[in-house]
């Protein structure tokens, strides 16, 4: 098949189904009577209503254009596939069009399916955050061992770091260390566990054993190794996540003054 796209449809005197060698028409904005009678008369198979984000989506899979109107048309901005095919799923019978062995074979649609919007828009979600951590991953490849494993590790190292400045900057950098080690007790408590018991615990293993791959193990298994455990966590996403943190509270500390909406003017 080759397609061409266009984003409006302007008709003065007709359509050859020739005209470019394009077989398919996808429209994003639609056509009046006139041009679908003038495709028809053509033989020239076309859909008439596709959003823009999936028309685009479309243009890259198929490696086309979208072109405003007929006379910019040539077969270089045409897009190729190897089948379009409608398909019908579901017990309401809906119908969706399926573009098969486009030109971008790099190009992956993911069909969702669900009992109910929510359970759907769950999946949504989950395979968005998977695809951001491959993203993070392709961006930089360094990783470090979840299970608060690696926030108790800085802490510790931002701890002692604290004992080396003698100047009172060093209560701050304790607060920050102290602010770390929120995180594994967060998981330690989401898991069942007495929070500082069990942070206590980890933490003098990870001094005395000098691991910093010791977490929270959050699934009981026995074993605190988030190394042999499996469980990561890209570098990039970590430092995100602190930096957007310690410039919050930092935005916060800038504030003077708090007022609440019962305090009198």
């Amino acid at each position: 098949f080759f397609f061409f796209f266009f984003f409006y449809v302007f008709i003065s005197s007709g359509i050859n189904a020739e005209y470019g060698g394009a077989n398919l028409a996808i429209c994003q904005w639609g056509f009046d009577d006139e041009a679908n009678h003038l495709c028809l008369q053509n033989e020239l198979p076309a859909v008439r209503w596709v959003g823009g984000p999936e028309i685009e989506l479309i243009a890259i899979a198929t490696g086309g254009r979208i072109v405003p109107r007929f006379s910019e048309l040539t077969s270089d901005k045409l897009g190729h596939a190897g089948k379009v095919r409608e398909i019908e799923f579901g017990t309401t019978k809906d119908r969706m069009l399926v573009i098969e062995d486009c030109k971008n074979t790099r190009a992956v649609t993911l069909f969702l399916r669900g009992s109910n919007t929510m359970i759907v828009q769950e999946a949504k979600r989950s395979i968005w955050d998977a695809m951001c951590v491959i993203r993070n991953l392709v961006r930089d490849n360094r990783i470090v061992y979840g299970g608060g494993s690696n926030e108790i590790s800085c802490a510790i190292a931002v701890s002692e770091a604290a004992d080396k400045i003698p100047s009172i900057e060093q209560y701050a950098m304790r607060a920050f260390a102290d602010a770390l080690e929120s995180v594994p007790m967060a998981l330690a408590e989401n898991s069942g566990f007495a929070p500082f018991a069990t942070l206590a615990e980890v933490k003098s293993r990870q001094i005395k054993e000098n691991n910093p791959r010791l977490g929270i193990d959050c699934m009981d298994s026995g074993e605190n190794d988030m190394k042999v455990q499996h469980v990561i966590e890209t570098l990039i996403g970590k430092k995100q996540q602190i930096m957007l943190a310690t410039q919050l509270v930092r935005m916060i500390l800038k504030i003077d003054d708090v007022r609440s909406p019962g305090d009198e003017e």
